[in-house]
C-alpha cells in the first residue's frame, strides 16, 4: 500500500489473504520507532492495542498498568496479551488458534505486539490516539452545511 493511500476508518484498502495478518510476525523493523517502543515499554504498546480492540471500554492506561504488574510480579503477561490477539482475530475474521497464539506471545511477545499494532494501523486506526480519539477524527469529516439567509432581502 502506498504511503499516500490511507484506508478509511476500519476499512482496509486491500484485504490480506484470508486467515492472515496484513504483515508478518517478523516485520518488526518495518516501523523502527514502534519496534523500539515495544522493546522498551511493551506496556504502552499493549495498552494502546487493548483500548482499540475493546472499542474504548478499557483505557490504555489501565490495560498497560495491568500488563506491567503481571510482567513484574508473575512474568506471565503473555497470557493476558494473547487474549487480546484472540479478540482481534475474532473481530477481523482471522481464524483463531488459541494454542498457537499463546505460543506466539510466549516466544515472540515483542513481535506479536508489533504485528497487532501494525494490523490496527492497516485497518485505519491511529492507535496512538486511542478509541475515542479515532472516533472524533472519524466524525470530523461530517460537518454541517453552511447556513443560508432566509427570504429575500434588499
Amino acid at each position: 500500500m502506498n504511503k499516500q493511500q490511507q484506508p478509511a476508518m476500519g476499512v482496509p484498502m486491500g484485504e490480506p489473504a484470508v486467515g492472515e495478518f496484513s504483515s508478518g510476525l517478523c516485520d518488526c523493523f518495518s516501523d523502527v520507532s514502534l519496534c523500539c517502543l515495544t522493546c522498551w515499554c511493551p506496556c504502552i504498546t499493549f495498552g494502546r492495542i487493548a483500548e482499540i480492540v475493546d472499542k474504548g471500554s478499557s483505557s490504555c492506561g489501565v490495560s498497560g498498568a495491568l500488563y506491567s504488574l503481571l510482567m513484574v510480579f508473575t512474568g506471565c503477561q503473555f497470557i493476558y496479551s494473547c487474549t487480546y490477539r484472540s479478540k482481534m482475530k475474532a473481530q477481523y475474521g482471522i481464524p483463531e488458534n488459541s494454542c498457537g497464539d499463546c505460543c506466539t506471545h510466549f516466544w515472540c511477545e515483542t513481535c506479536a505486539l508489533c504485528q497487532e499494532y501494525r494490523e490496527l494501523q492497516y485497518r485505519g486506526y491511529d492507535v496512538a490516539l486511542g478509541w475515542h480519539g479515532n472516533m472524533e477524527k472519524a466524525n470530523q469529516g461530517m460537518t454541517m452545511p453552511p447556513s443560508m439567509p432566509g427570504g429575500m432581502t434588499r
